[in-house]
């Protein structure tokens, strides 16, 4: 397994671009099922993940490429087609890698009136159920039931409009349950729906293929169903984890780095939180320019919430960079149930943390010093990079398979800034 070396110390400086959106890319994937039609979409990362959904679509019958000769597409830009869906069944070897593969299965039923999807894995970081899923899919009018560890629902005479209310925020349910909607008989109301940039950007694609959705950006989505939708082609927002990631980074080693593509309007919790603790943001024309040219940072207390709020995917790296501010921070998770599990590796660095229940207590240190450390999953294996990059000697990250689930040639374009990283190739 590939490792990742880092020498700690150094200020990051220069001009780094940021990717398009994982979170928004696989939706927005899922949903070329929905249509006859090519779906070409742009800004793709090139990430495990992304290769992952590919795979699953491809057995589908989705034919996906960059295309040839005349019909060549640019890096970053794919053509889906699934003109032809050759199989309903989505396996358990696909779905476990990856819990946004469970995606797949309202577009389906709604485009096919049959699927069956294996329960879905990803990131062991707390119970994430799919009841949510499940229920408003027959609220929509399917039959739904578990045989064998997978999902099978059939709507025959395809979906009916409904009002879904959502007992609590799920990105995840109001993805799936908004390309359900958009083939359903009549119209569908989806209340207390999650409204994250991603949620935004796939209800704008939606509509570009012929969907009728109103309230984008409100928690309040009706959908008024077509019997079919037609192709289209939409650029992928850019990615605002990973855009996060990098300002505290750029926070945690001082220096001064351009995030080119970046947008402020999808991270203002972030920004808010990074300003109180003298960190200093503003847009420059492309993008974001972050800077901590002297001095120590303050601690602030961080509580994770649905967006608005300060993001959950965000928790660990704003934790990496709580280690080495002045004073103390309390860190509340209210999303995921088991999302400390970074917080033994950051202490074997040096960190000073105490969690209790869904609170961890971190006192800045003056020094963090290099460790041998293992990430356990996408959010958690960024923050040890944070760290590792303050740190006094070598940090030895080893399970980085988690980072190229979510960042795009993370150590290039660190080591671009001046950082002084490197991946190992086959290591233990």
């Amino acid at each position: 397994m590939d490792q990742i070396l880092i020498r700690g110390g150094l200020p990051l400086s220069g001009t780094i671009q940021i990717a398009g959106a994982k979170n928004a890319a696989l939706p927005l994937m899922a949903a070329c099922l929905l249509t006859e039609e090519k779906l070409i979409l742009g800004n793709l990362p090139d990430l495990a993940d992304i290769a992952t959904m590919a795979n699953l679509l491809s057995q589908h019958g989705v034919s996906i490429g960059p295309g040839t000769g005349s019909d060549a597409m640019p890096p970053g830009v794919l053509e889906l087609s699934a003109r032809h869906i050759s199989s309903t069944t989505a396996p358990d070897n696909l779905v476990r890698k990856m819990r946004a593969s469970f995606l797949v299965l309202g577009p389906l039923v709604a485009r096919c009136g049959e699927a069956r999807v294996s329960l879905p894995g990803g990131d062991e970081i707390g119970v994430r159920p799919v009841d949510l899923h499940i229920k408003g899919l027959q609220r929509l009018g399917a039959e739904v039931e578990l045989q064998g560890g997978y999902i099978e629902a059939r709507a025959p005479n395809g979906l009916k409009g409904a009002e879904i209310a959502f007992p609590n925020v799920s990105v995840g349910a109001t993805e799936h349950l908004l390309m359900a909607a958009a083939l359903a008989e009549g119209e569908s109301v989806l209340s207390n729906a999650a409204r994250e940039p991603e949620i935004i950007d796939l209800a704008n694609c939606l509509n570009a293929m012929g969907a009728r959705i109103e309230g984008i950006g409100s928690d309040r989505l009706t959908v008024r169903g077509v019997s079919r939708l037609h192709g289209a082609r939409h650029t992928v927002i850019p990615d605002r984890i990973e855009t996060g990631t990098y300002l505290m980074a750029v926070a945690a080693t001082g220096g001064e780095v351009q995030l080119a593509g970046a947008r402020l309007d999808h991270i203002e919790a972030v920004t808010r939180l990074l300003e109180t603790a003298d960190i200093r943001m503003r847009e420059v024309e492309g993008g974001i320019l972050v800077r901590r040219s002297t001095g120590r940072i303050d601690g602030v207390d961080v509580m994770t919430e649905p967006y608005p709020g300060f993001p959950t995917d965000l928790q660990a790296q704003i934790m990496a960079l709580m280690t080495i501010a002045d004073g103390a921070a309390m860190i509340t998770e209210t999303i995921f149930e088991n999302r400390f599990m970074h917080v033994p590796e950051l202490m074997r660095l040096g960190a000073n943390i105490n969690v209790q229940g869904p609170s961890a207590l971190v006192r800045g240190v003056k020094r963090l010093a290099g460790a041998p450390v293992m990430a356990t999953d996408l959010r958690a294996s960024v923050s040890l990079v944070i760290a590792g990059l303050v740190a006094e000697g070598e940090t030895v990250i080893n399970g980085v398979h988690h980072l190229d689930r979510g960042y795009e040639r993370l150590e290039e374009k660190l080591a671009a800034c001046g950082a002084r990283i490197e991946r190992l190739r086959g290591g233990p």
